[in-house]
């Protein structure tokens, strides 16, 4: 995919309405610190466009960038942060399970863990409501380059069976630093966007 035009042009919060688009929209989510916004500026070809943080829980709006003025990618707050009050989880869930429900756009949501580590229990709730939404998501395994090549069939199937999924649904290992698996993802999208 050659990446022309990148505008971020919709930021949601708690309390905005969702914009009414007319362009297939590609969903991004998963837990604060999995490497969301370094996937996103990965696809959008940019080094910092989707802002990247140490701190986690950087994204609390839904984001919309218009990439190519032919579809958009839909940043999802990341989900999991500790030191967020419960409150503002529960404000945060909220918001996204309306964007799943509401959005007319929506075309398929990729939700992202990280390949190191066994799924948690917030990423399996999140894969139970994206399905819940009537939704297949794509799971893309984040920093892939943290593992030894030899590692990652064994952390592929970590994943799998933490989540709890067959072979039949998609998991791309991705590295930000490598660009591994990001041709895969683009083809995805391109296809999903129609």
């Amino acid at each position: 995919m050659i990446i022309k035009t990148v505008n971020l042009e919709t930021v949601c919060g708690v309390t905005s309405r969702l914009p009414e688009n007319d362009k297939p929209e590609i969903a991004f989510a998963g837990k604060s610190n999995v490497g969301k916004s370094s996937l996103i500026n990965a696809l959008m070809n940019r080094k910092a466009y989707a802002r990247t943080s140490a701190q986690p829980g950087k994204t609390q709006t839904i984001n919309f960038y218009n990439i190519n003025d032919v579809l958009y990618y839909v940043d999802l707050p990341g989900y999991g942060y500790a030191k967020i009050s419960p409150k503002e989880k529960e404000k945060w869930g909220r918001m996204v399970e309306n964007y799943l429900r509401k959005s007319r756009q929506l075309k398929c949501v990729f939700l992202l863990v990280d390949i190191r580590h066994e799924p948690s229990a917030n990423d399996r709730q999140m894969y139970e409501w994206i399905t819940g939404n009537g939704y297949r998501p794509i799971i893309i395994a984040t920093k892939l380059d943290k593992i030894k090549r030899s590692q990652m069939d064994k952390q592929v199937k970590l994943v799998r069976t933490g989540l709890g999924i067959g072979g039949d649904v998609t998991v791309i290992p991705f590295s930000a630093e490598t660009k591994q698996g990001r041709e895969e993802i683009w083809t995805l999208i391109e296809e999903l966007a129609g």
